[in-house]
């Protein structure tokens, strides 16, 4: 089983070569965003406690018998989730109203930024 983690380690490794350069990444836990050094390979975790966190995670779904790229959410996270996806909704049908109105530009980049930024917060699972 050692060996699978460490394809996951190089797949995440491979994939985070491939970011355009001075994207932000995020915390594989947590989800907040990591200060990267010049130099080395890039952070994959904001601190110890949260890959401790991960590995613990990764430990627990190779005893469980669940497929490596399953994702298990407890019915709060679920529903926040939901939430979320729902506010996103929201936002892009607000969009698409406000052009069918007419809008003026001004509020429709406002609009749209706002979009964004529910998308951008969206992206954060945890």
């Amino acid at each position: 089983m050692s060996g699978q983690v460490d394809q996951i380690e190089a797949s995440h490794d491979v994939s985070a070569r491939r970011r355009r350069p001075g994207a932000v990444l995020h915390c594989g836990w947590c989800g907040r965003p990591i200060e990267q050094g010049s130099t080395g390979r890039r952070r994959r975790y904001c601190g110890q406690s949260c890959r401790q966190r991960a590995y613990e995670r990764r430990v627990a779904v190779q005893r469980s018998g669940l497929p490596e790229d399953a994702v298990v959410l407890s019915d709060t996270e679920l529903t926040a989730l939901q939430d979320r996806l729902f506010q996103l909704r929201c936002a892009a049908e607000d969009v698409v109203t406000a052009v069918d109105d007419g809008a003026d530009p001004g509020e429709l980049r406002r609009m749209a930024l706002e979009l964004a930024e529910t998308a951008r917060d969206l992206e954060r699972l945890r």
